[in-house]
């Protein structure tokens, strides 16, 4: 498993700052930092090397701001997604703060993150003169729900490729996502596992042939340029944290990659060193792993801000996926999934998905229960949506954690203790590896 050092730890040499109340260097070294007269002036300000840093850091962040602007997208986005303190779970749980980012609040029909990212894939399309898109995704796919809803915004036309990644998982009349396609005006076609690439040359001929100017958009838009998206939402979190305080840990889904490589990206590209744990809900975590790597890296290339190379701005140890909570495959239930979807809902009243942000709640859950995530740690979840498919699939399933006579609060909570337990046993072989990774225990890199 890859090792990240702790925010604390992970700072360059250059970087690293004496303690606070320490004298600033000269105004002339100050200097060096700015690119531009009104950061030079700000930084002449700083008495402390605190004030530098702060400073420093700020100024990172409007040069990824400023990079961001320059590359034309759709407004569908018109604020920041806000985050919450998950109250009720961070007490019932006993160990981190816990925070959610809201982006299953975010526009087009149903919400979720491939919003972000479809205002930059959205807007090449435009600018490319298409006026149909195409793309790919699992049956009961959000990037397909929210790519029809794009294309019905913007008066395009719309063509899905379905891929049936589990076999007999498709049926047409289904509900939640697969509903909505239709509602959407969206044409599919059900392809089982593989046969994307073929369909898609058989789509695209086709529609060009019928006099169309088909544009397609890689599955679950997580591409550099859709990637992008998600560098955007870090200087979200960035501006919250300068604001509130900073986090320990940021928690989120590794599916597609373009939401984990794009959060990495901003974040690294802006001077933020927080932690980015990766719940893999699919793939085993060496390949993930490397596909988050190239990818962050090539989102960093296409803003324009890798200097000596985008390596220097995002390397392996940046990179952490954890895979043990894909379970049996790709959207197929674990007890842990749906546990945690019975907390979300019933602590916080926040729908989760069964595919997607469920098992990466039970991820998030479980690095809070074995300690990893403990006392004292401020953690964000990044809720990416998908509530919609939650309405097709069953996701009840023996709860580790709720008993079924486990009715009150008292009752739950010693559940709850009962399953840590369980979790520390399981944990207990790989402890010193993941506490390497995120850098959060002794014998962390220094």
């Amino acid at each position: 498993m890859p090792a990240v050092p702790d925010r604390n730890t992970a700072m360059s040499a250059s970087q690293q700052q004496p303690g606070a109340g320490a004298v600033r260097a000269p105004a002339s070294k100050v200097g060096l930092y700015a690119e531009t007269s009104h950061a030079a002036l700000r930084l002449s300000f700083a008495t402390t090397d605190d004030d530098l840093a702060r400073a420093i850091a700020s100024h990172a962040g409007e040069r990824v701001q400023r990079a961001l602007d320059a590359i034309p997208r759709r407004r569908y986005v018109k604020q920041a997604t806000p985050i919450e303190r998950l109250d009720n779970l961070s007490a019932l749980l006993g160990g981190a703060e816990m925070f959610v980012k809201r982006d299953d609040l975010l526009p087009l029909a149903g919400g979720g993150s491939k919003t972000r990212k479809l205002e930059y894939l959205v807007q090449a399309a435009i600018d490319a003169g298409a006026d149909t898109l195409v793309t790919c995704g699992a049956v009961q796919s959000n990037h397909c729900r929210l790519t029809a809803s794009a294309a019905a915004r913007e008066r395009l036309g719309c063509h899905l490729i379905l891929e049936e990644r589990v076999a007999g998982s498709y049926d047409p009349a289904a509900g939640g996502n697969n509903y909505t396609f239709g509602l959407l005006g969206a044409t599919t076609a059900v392809v089982p596992a593989g046969g994307v690439p073929e369909e898609e040359a058989r789509a695209m001929a086709t529609l060009r042939a019928a006099g169309k100017r088909p544009f397609w958009i890689a599955g679950g838009g997580s591409t550099e340029l859709g990637s992008l998206g998600y560098a955007r939402a870090a200087l979200e979190v960035v501006a919250h944290a300068r604001e509130h305080g900073p986090f320990d840990a940021i928690v989120l889904c590794s599916g597609s990659g373009g939401t984990h490589a794009g959060m990495l990206a901003g974040l690294r590209a802006a001077g933020d060193r927080t932690p980015v744990v990766g719940i893999s809900t699919r793939a085993a975590a060496p390949a993930q792993a490397a596909k988050i790597l190239a990818l962050a890296r090539d989102t960093v290339s296409k803003l324009g801000l890798g200097g000596a190379g985008a390596g220097a701005v995002v390397g392996e140890r940046d990179v952490v996926v954890l895979d043990e909570f894909v379970g049996p495959g790709y959207s197929l239930p674990t007890a842990e999934m749906a546990e945690a979807i019975e907390l979300f809902a019933r602590e916080e009243s926040i729908f989760l998905d069964p595919v997607y942000t469920g098992k990466a709640a039970a991820g998030l859950i479980d690095l809070v229960r074995s300690g990893e995530l403990g006392a004292g740690k401020r953690v964000l979840f990044l809720h990416t949506g998908g509530a919609p498919s939650l309405f097709h699939y069953q996701t009840r399933a023996p709860s580790p954690a709720r008993a079924p006579e486990a009715t009150t609060a008292r009752e739950v909570r010693a559940a709850t203790v009962t399953a840590a337990a369980a979790v520390a046993a399981r944990h207990a072989t790989d402890a010193t590896a993941l506490r390497l990774a995120l850098g959060l225990g002794a014998g962390a890199p220094k």
